[in-house]
């Protein structure tokens, strides 16, 4: 897929660097060529030689090189790619991305670039989580910026969380993924999966039985076609797909923030089970029996309609807005009602019942329904139901 594929790669400052010496190695090892370029900061954490060799290609460093200045090397080396990919993609990178600088040759680069750009960001927890941080990426991924990751787990600074750069191999799924000529490519579609959890106070939580199974198969589906994909994921007992922007949340408001903040989009899959109700007046800590055998009284409250709400966005709609009805009685009645009242182009229905199996499990069968119609399919397994969907939206945006 990336066999004769040209990629600069831009090696930011951060102990993840070493990574991206197993990158070149892999994209190498599948026929692309790597040239890289090594920022001041990444040059303490791996030296020129080794990137060099592994390349195979001369190490770009300095943005006044007189000999490839005099022939605006910075302008030839931004366009001749085929994809631009940061790696790892520091919290000061990434500021000068969102900013437009051009103070070193990676950001003079990147700025001049008019390719595709992707990055892998690795911080500190405190440095992802900070407003400035997500102002940038915000501000990155609405300017068309492949993003991948980042993890959470433990990182070299000894703290735990969100910050730590995706693996190799997810980074080579989604440089894969970013080249490949499926039908689509450019498209940037949003993914929500998974259940939520609702806290009732801090160990225990409102939930349901959804695996989250169904959309991360579907978010693997849509990038194989070359999507851009954006995937915002409840706590699923599956791991998310390689290859795709993951943004975990836990609550329904935190999965609404995530997806307003992910839009516009060409389209919106809105899988998630979302929890319609959550506890009011949850409680700050471990709830205790009293010795009554009263049970606390629990008050519950709303939830965000996140799928009516990207229905009905007044600025950012997504041109393709697919719902999902998991139902246990009057299945297509019910489902048909949902897709009036939301406002989105297509339901997938199916029942839930527990006899069927599907919910948590490992086959699905499906009802889409749309102003058109609908179209019922056979029980058959969720990668293949995801197979199936994407190749049906991109056909509803090829011809949209």
């Amino acid at each position: 897929m990336i066999a004769g594929k040209r990629i600069l790669l831009i090696i930011g400052g951060g102990i993840a660097a070493f990574k991206a010496l197993d990158l070149i190695r892999r994209l190498r090892d599948r026929g692309a060529s790597v040239v890289p370029v090594l920022t001041r900061a990444g040059a303490q954490f791996v030296t020129p030689l080794t990137v060099s060799a592994l390349a195979g290609h001369k190490v770009h460093q300095d943005l006044f090189d007189l000999t490839e200045e005099a022939e605006m090397g910075h302008i030839q080396l931004s366009r001749a790619a085929d994809l631009v990919v940061v790696v790892p993609a520091t919290a000061d990178l990434m500021a000068k991305m969102a900013g437009g600088h051009a103070d070193d040759l990676a950001s003079t680069l990147l700025l001049a670039t008019d390719k595709p750009v992707m990055i892998a960001p690795a911080m500190n927890v405190r440095m992802w989580e900070h407003p400035a941080t997500r102002r940038n990426l915000a501000t990155l991924v609405a300017d068309g910026v492949r993003v991948l990751g980042p993890d959470a787990g433990p990182m070299a600074c000894g703290e735990f969380g969100p910050g730590r750069m995706v693996e190799p191999s997810d980074i080579l799924a989604g440089i894969e993924a970013a080249l490949a000529a499926g039908p689509l490519a450019g498209r940037r579609v949003l993914v929500t999966s998974g259940p939520t959890h609702e806290p009732i106070d801090p160990v225990r939580y409102i939930a349901n039985r959804s695996s989250g199974a169904q959309g991360t198969a579907l978010a693997a589906a849509l990038r194989d076609l070359g999507a851009q994909v954006i995937f915002v994921t409840g706590p699923a007992s599956v791991p998310p797909p390689s290859g795709v922007q993951v943004i975990k949340v836990e609550t329904a408001r935190q999965m609404l923030e995530a997806v307003e903040a992910a839009l516009p989009a060409d389209a919106a899959v809105m899988a998630a089970a979302v929890a319609d109700w959550r506890v009011a007046n949850a409680a700050g800590s471990k709830m205790k029996k009293d010795g009554t055998g009263r049970a606390p009284g629990l008050e519950f409250a709303e939830n965000p309609d996140i799928l009516a709400t990207v229905s009905r966005h007044p600025s950012a709609r997504p041109g393709l807005v697919v719902g999902f009805a998991a139902e246990t009685d009057e299945v297509i009645a019910h489902a048909t009602a949902k897709r009036l009242r939301k406002g989105c182009d297509w339901i997938v229905a199916n029942d839930v019942r527990p006899d069927t199996g599907i919910m948590g499990g490992s086959s699905n069968a499906v009802t889409i329904i749309s102003a058109d119609g609908q179209e019922s399919w056979p029980m058959m397994g969720k990668d293949e139901v995801a197979r199936r969907l994407a190749d049906r939206i991109a056909g509803a945006l090829d011809g949209a």
